[in-house]
């Protein structure tokens, strides 16, 4: 049942007091080899050695200029014993000169053609390689940092961590896109990497006295071991900025002043068909011709001004295709990257349980959320860093009249405070958005949050949100608070939310308004002596979610077990998943098939299995079976990549839904997935395509093929060809889709003083 007031208070005691406990008792075991304690506490401190000239860059460590500067070799293991010490050896420098700082790297690998490396393509996802990685804390709050991250080729994947908080599969978010340059080298005993950052990437000016958050990490596949030279628990890790080591040693600096002037022309042809007039839009081919322009200055150090004008996102990659098992609303993430630049200072979670649920969400602008169309954007600007002690981000969009979507401006704000110097804060939201909609002119949020780290792996959250809405004037609340608690051998998360029935963050993402949300899910963790067996673990959730009125409308306990393997295998199985529905209007779950108005129980079981990661095929297989909706459904997928070499991989991703309904025309299968190709001719060009199914549209098939020539840092040449939807709707019953094809050559060009 919901908690409330006293009982409410009393069982939230409880909890803390026996959180605090276990932290006490987690803290006091003596698993980790002698002198780890020791070495995790003691100061970890680099220091960087100014140079006249720049080393050489060449991915190899032959420069003398290198010695100059003492290599730091104290790695300890995360993964797979932790705070043992790594079982190959890393060195790494530290130089500077006026404009840049740089890092040399040396992996040593005691086995011949140890490294794994097939990723040349800049920015995707490096799991399956080794790789290094720089985090850099130049703001020192604590908080926050960019991610530089290097495999053995060479490739770059850059990326930002917002309050601490982890990528989806690897540290930070990618969004961000930094200039700076690398090279590696694989040699006979493992392998080298030389990095320059410019301080103007960092945006960093100030010259005295300069103190950064730094840590390094290490990641060998073949052994799938994880090694940090700060922040090497199990519960840390690289995004832990709080348990960053520091770099000192810089002074006397340039300005670091950061200015870029980027404009871009664009030309190609569209064509739609009959049925677009539905959305509002014209029939037939039109030719596409256009130009703008995107400016990015340093205002002082830590702070940046991005400025847009007639922005265009021809560039961006085409959502992939999801089929919708609940009522609710599908969550599809942001891909431009004018949003996507330093995105996390927006970011005000209202939900543990569910990650999609936002304050703000930036996809609300420039797209319209029920056809996935595009809303031309007549410009923009943000400044977005720290200002006079606080973390501030200010947005201001413009967006004209397309289709069905009048014109509309958006405003948001937001500040953070950071406290105690533990990665906790409080902050404040405010959004504004107003539009030429004669039903619905304004729209406005505003809302309160905090983030309390109490004993490193205890940490608190709490947010009260209000909106305003032309029509309604009550039930417009959101008010949660939840609580995470991690340690090596138990997760634990609880939360409490209370959304009124009128909450409309029109600018936001909600996935249900009316609801009194409780969820606790508590995972069991323990590594038994088991050959090839790493990690075990037995979880169980429950969410229990009646509406304001006290009835319920979604309930749900499930319990898991999980193990994870050496090599990178997994199996994560549910025993069994318990589930209730409330229904109140038909859910139109396939083309003309409706569940109707009632209340569903019903019980599934999952299996899934991955195969090691350190081969040139991977596999993963999902089986989820059980009743649906007083029916029967079978969910099975298979998600397989295959890298043939470091410049052509594969990767597909079919699905199959099996459902039996009691129902009119209730027997019927969905197919729907992707077939993805990437090739790379080196690390500056790239061909990707992307072919979909989606057997539940009228238009089933869909295909985007994307060609991109980075010819110089931060510029490019795009030649992009669409078939299809690019963007997704995000109503919960996706409406008729129409077929587009689309084609487009994109020329870009940094200016930079």
């Amino acid at each position: 049942m919901p908690c409330r007031r006293k009982g409410c208070r009393a069982r939230l005691a409880r909890i803390l007091l026996f959180l605090c406990v276990l932290n006490q008792f987690t803290f006091g075991q003596k698993s980790e080899p002698a002198g780890t304690a020791d070495a995790e506490t003691a100061e970890r401190i680099v220091e960087a050695v100014r140079v006249d000239r720049a080393p050489r860059l060449d991915g190899t460590l032959d420069d003398p200029i290198w010695q100059q500067a003492s290599a730091i070799t104290d790695f300890r293991q995360r993964e797979p014993y932790e705070g043992s010490p790594a079982t190959e050896r890393t060195e790494v420098r530290v130089l500077y000169t006026r404009s840049e700082v740089y890092f040399g790297v040396a992996c040593h690998d005691s086995t011949v053609n140890g490294p794994v490396a097939t990723q040349l393509r800049r920015d995707v996802s490096q799991e399956l390689d080794d790789y290094f990685e720089i985090v850099i804390d130049s703001r020192r709050d604590r908080r926050n940092a960019y991610v530089f991250q290097i495999n053995p080729l060479g490739t770059q994947r850059d990326a930002l961590v917002t309050d601490e908080q982890a990528g989806d599969t690897q540290d930070g978010d990618p969004g961000w896109d930094g200039v700076w340059t690398s090279e590696a080298r694989i040699t006979r005993d493992g392998w080298t990497a030389t990095v320059a950052i410019p301080f103007s990437t960092l945006n960093f000016m100030r010259s005295r006295d300069v103190v950064w958050g730094v840590n390094f990490k290490r990641f060998i596949r073949r052994k799938n071991e994880q090694d940090l030279w700060s922040g090497w628990r199990r519960t840390f890790g690289a995004t832990k900025i709080s348990q960053a080591g520091e770099l000192h040693g810089i002074n006397e600096i340039g300005s670091g002043r950061l200015f870029i002037v980027k404009p871009y022309v664009l030309g190609g042809f569209s064509h739609l068909p009959a049925d677009a007039t539905a959305s509002g839009l014209n029939p037939g081919t039109t030719a596409l011709h256009t130009g703008g322009v995107d400016i990015k200055v340093g205002l002082r150090s830590n702070l940046v001004a991005n400025l847009t004008g007639n922005t265009d996102f021809a560039d961006s990659d085409v959502d992939v295709q999801q089929f919708n098992l609940t009522p609710y609303k599908l969550f599809f993430p942001e891909k431009r990257q004018f949003f996507l630049e330093n995105a996390g200072v927006f970011a005000f979670p209202m939900s543990l349980s569910s990650n999609a649920d936002q304050v703000f969400f930036s996809r609300q602008i420039g797209i319209d959320p029920v056809t996935g169309q595009e809303v031309p954007i007549n410009g923009g600007a943000k400044v977005t860093g720290t200002l006079g002690g606080f973390e501030m981000g200010v947005m201001d969009v413009d967006t004209r009249s397309s289709g069905p979507n009048p014109w509309a401006n958006y405003a948001v704000l937001r500040l953070k405070r950071s406290l105690w110097g533990s990665g906790s804060y409080v902050g404040v939201i405010g959004i504004d958005k107003r539009s030429g909609n004669v039903t619905s002119s304004f729209n406005q949020t505003t809302g309160v949050d905090g983030r309390f780290i109490l004993f490193k792996n205890l940490v608190l959250n709490g947010y009260a949100v209000q909106t305003r809405t032309p029509g309604y004037s009550s039930g417009q609340s959101n008010l949660g608070a939840g609580l995470t608690f991690r340690s090596n051998w138990l997760d634990f998360e609880a939360e409490h939310r209370k959304v009124g029935r009128n909450f409309n963050p029109q600018v936001g993402f909600l996935e249900r308004a009316d609801c009194v949300c409780d969820f606790a899910d508590a995972t069991f963790k323990t590594r038994p002596q088991f050959a090839g067996v790493r990690e075990m673990q037995f979880e169980g959730f429950i969410l229990h979610a009646p509406d304001t009125h006290g009835v319920v409308q979604t309930q749900e306990w499930q319990t898991t077990f999980r193990a994870d393997f050496h090599n990178g295998s997994y199996t994560d199985d549910d025993i069994v998943d318990v589930f209730a529905q409330r229904l109140i209007i038909p859910f139109n779950i396939y083309k003309n098939v409706n569940i109707p108005v009632g209340v569903y129980n019903w019980t599934r079981h999952q299996l899934t299995y991955g195969s090691p990661e350190d081969r040139r095929l991977t596999v993963r297989f999902f089986e989820r079976f059980g009743s649906y909706y007083n029916g029967r459904l079978n969910e099975f997928r298979v998600r397989a990549t295959y890298r043939a070499n470091e410049r052509l991989s594969f990767s597909a991703g079919p699905q199959w839904n099996r459902f039996r309904l009691p129902l009119a025309n209730g027997d019927f299968s969905v197919v729907f997935g992707a077939l993805e190709t990437d090739y790379a001719f080196s690390r500056f060009v790239s061909l990707s395509t992307i072919l979909q199914v989606d057997t539940a549209n009228a238009q089933a098939a869909s295909a985007n093929i994307r060609l991109r020539w980075n010819y110089r840092p931060d510029s490019d040449l795009y030649v992009i060809y669409t078939a299809g939807q690019k963007f997704a709707s995000l109503a919960a019953v996706s409406p008729a889709q129409f077929y587009e094809n689309r084609f487009v050559v994109k020329y870009t060009y940094s200016f930079r003083p």
